[in-house]
């Protein structure tokens, strides 16, 4: 998922917003294309499809899933140009409904293989096992396509999430499968809350941001 460390206090700085809006359904299939290129290669997300001949095809697959049911809350923002895309789930919400969740394992199975769809719904549930008790918005993913890295898309769209949560005086809590993340996220007030360590044996940092 996706700049310089900045420390949290008076001189914290979270970066500007970018023009930012929320998704709709006609967005899915660019989320899709953003969260496949943005993920190829993270170390728990791109690993999670071991064939990399077919990764693309299979992960798209789940990120379809996640994206159409994300879009039913005003919660999905993305980039005017589709570039970047943030999925946040607010306070008693879930990612999926439940016949979405109960059908997600088939899916996978059918697009990768019964073991591969299986470890991959283990890591959902290692991540849901550890939520915090309290009402929080949920970052669930956030990602920018590879041709436009670099640019500060991404940042700029977290901050433009932030500023809404901000505007409600909620908490946020993420989990971050890349390590080379962490910093970026801590430059924006969250701090580490705990550690999950898959099957694999990826570390995946848990992070909460207090309410403001």
């Amino acid at each position: 998922m996706v700049l310089d460390r900045l420390r949290m206090g008076p001189m914290s700085h979270i970066p500007a917003p970018i023009r930012a809006r929320v998704a709709t359904p006609s967005d899915v299939d660019s989320i899709v294309s953003v969260f496949t290129s943005a993920f190829f290669r993270d170390p728990v997300w791109g690993a999670a499809f071991p064939d990399q001949a077919r990764r693309a095809r299979q992960a798209a697959v789940m990120w379809r899933v996640y994206a159409a049911s994300a879009v039913r809350y005003p919660w999905t923002l993305v980039t005017d140009g589709g570039e970047a895309a943030a999925v946040w789930i607010p306070p008693g919400g879930v990612e999926l409904t439940a016949e979405e969740a109960a059908g997600l394992e088939g899916e996978l199975a059918a697009a990768t293989d019964p073991g591969t769809a299986r470890a991959i719904m283990e890591v959902g549930e290692r991540f849901e096992a550890v939520h915090p008790a309290e009402p929080f918005f949920y970052l669930t993913i956030l990602g920018t396509h590879a041709d436009h890295r670099g640019k500060g898309l991404g940042m700029g769209l977290l901050a433009e999430g932030l500023r809404r949560v901000d505007e409600l005086g909620a908490p946020a809590y993420l989990e971050s499968t890349n390590p080379a993340n962490l910093k970026r996220y801590e430059s924006v007030g969250f701090g580490v809350r705990d550690e999950i360590r898959l099957a694999g044996g990826q570390v995946v940092t848990t992070m909460w941001r207090p309410a403001r």
